[in-house]
């Protein structure tokens, strides 16, 4: 009898890790068929006319770029909100911009949330302010926001506008989806899971570093590549910084040359050599 009670347990275990690997096993025999179907004709095309950072790339960082969407696409759910429709090139140019992140990391495809809520057009949301024993409701007008351990909202107009003006240092979609790799280790707060262990110490120096400067300039008013927004809070500042690494990196190494180095090693890319080739 205490032969059974003990095999029990150890049994469930053995069957769930069995089951866990089966699963894993389906989910990547999945993931590579889609990976190796390429996008049409039109939906190339759609990238080629609307996120000039896709021709930027080399041919083969294209063809990764297109496999992780066909995934990416798959896996995540999108809805439309105020009677906005969902299409292919809604998914398409909203994956192409997300993936991008993602592009040569060891991914599992924003493993915490899967649904995107789409706005056709900037939308408000209803905020509560505490001040002491002061509450108060603001009304506060969105591009974007990520939801922690929840979904991703965006606005349409604000994807189109960030997708064909890739030299501005603002893209929502980018923005968003570098909260939701900041939050894969359960907190957003500015310090994503990096490779290496080694890779912490140098990340936590530069970038505290960087952003005390920011908070500097931000109450100064001073013009710097990385927009102020980036001072609100070291989650911020790892999203606007994102978005300014690929947008504007040759500005970026330039004037951060140690904060550029951080997140090439990051996202493993190296965008500025797209920039010169272009």
């Amino acid at each position: 009898m205490l032969y059974i009670v003990l095999f029990g347990p150890v049994a469930l275990i053995a069957l769930w890790v069995l089951f866990d690997l089966l699963a894993k096993k389906r989910r990547n025999s999945r993931r590579a068929r889609l990976q190796s179907t390429p996008l049409s004709h039109a939906q190339e095309q759609l990238l080629i006319e609307n996120f000039p950072l896709y021709k930027k790339l080399p041919i083969d960082l294209q063809k990764r770029l297109e496999a992780h969407i066909q995934v990416f696409i798959d896996e995540k759910v999108f809805v439309g909100l105020a009677g906005f429709e969902i299409t292919e090139s809604v998914k398409i140019l909203i994956a192409a911009q997300a993936c991008l992140l993602i592009l040569n990391k060891s991914t599992n495809y924003y493993p915490s949330f899967e649904t995107i809520l789409v706005y056709p057009e900037a939308y408000v949301v209803e905020t509560t302010e505490q001040d002491g024993l002061l509450r108060s409701t603001v009304m506060s007008t969105r591009a974007g926001e990520s939801w922690q351990r929840g979904p991703v909202v965006l606005a349409w107009d604000q994807v189109v506008y960030g997708a064909r003006d890739d030299r501005d240092g603002h893209n929502v979609v980018m923005h968003e989806f570098a909260h939701k790799l900041d939050e894969e280790n359960s907190r957003m707060d500015g310090l994503p899971i990096l490779a290496t262990g080694n890779q912490y110490k140098s990340w936590s120096l530069i970038l505290n570093k960087e952003y005390k400067q920011q908070l500097k300039k931000a109450e100064h008013g001073s013009a710097d590549v990385i927009d102020h927004y980036g001072a609100t809070s070291p989650a911020e500042f790892f999203a606007v910084v994102t978005e300014t690494f690929f947008e504007k990196p040759t500005k970026l190494r330039h004037d951060h040359p140690q904060l550029y180095q951080q997140f090439s090693e990051f996202y493993q890319l190296d965008p500025c050599r797209w920039q010169e080739h272009n």
